[in-house]
């Protein structure tokens, strides 16, 4: 790998070799799955359903019935409790309402769940949306290579 770039952008920057050349097995260019579990990958359905479960019960459980606000006349409000709700459970807990019921929860690299300033950045690149959609070749968006996490199988 080249020690030129930060290592976030090795997959996109570094070509081939950096992205774990010939492996075509998501998850062999980030490092082995932590604790055995299966890294990123053809995961895309449970990671999108447990990001529209979590929006659901934002705008309509928390937004609507709890603060009795129309998200059409805030759009803000939404958003706001997005990303207080995916900060604070996945920093105590490793993973939201959505990613529970999908079976999936955020790791750091080491198996662990994340803490501290990596959820931080986490949620805020989360909350831009664009880094989310942006992948590489191990299905890690902007937002996990940043913060130096991964989402992974329970």
């Amino acid at each position: 790998m080249s020690s030129k770039e930060p290592r976030w952008t090795q997959t996109w920057l570094g070509g081939v070799r950096a992205a774990g050349g010939r492996s075509r097995l998501p998850g062999r260019a980030s490092g082995a799955a932590p604790g055995g579990q299966r890294v990123g990958g053809r995961m895309g359905g449970r990671r999108i359903g447990a990001l529209v479960i979590d929006w659901m019960i934002c705008t309509w459980v928390v937004v609507q019935l709890l603060l009795r606000m129309n998200p059409a006349e805030s759009p803000w409000a939404p958003a706001l409790v997005f990303a207080v709700q995916y900060l604070l459970l996945v920093g105590f807990m490793g993973q939201t309402f959505g990613h529970r019921l999908m079976g999936v929860r955020v790791a750091a690299m080491d198996g662990r769940d994340p803490r501290g300033m990596p959820v931080l950045v986490r949620t805020v690149l989360l909350s831009l949306a664009v880094p989310a959609v942006i992948w590489d070749r191990d299905h890690r968006g902007v937002h996990d290579r940043v913060s130096n996490t991964v989402v992974v199988r329970m």
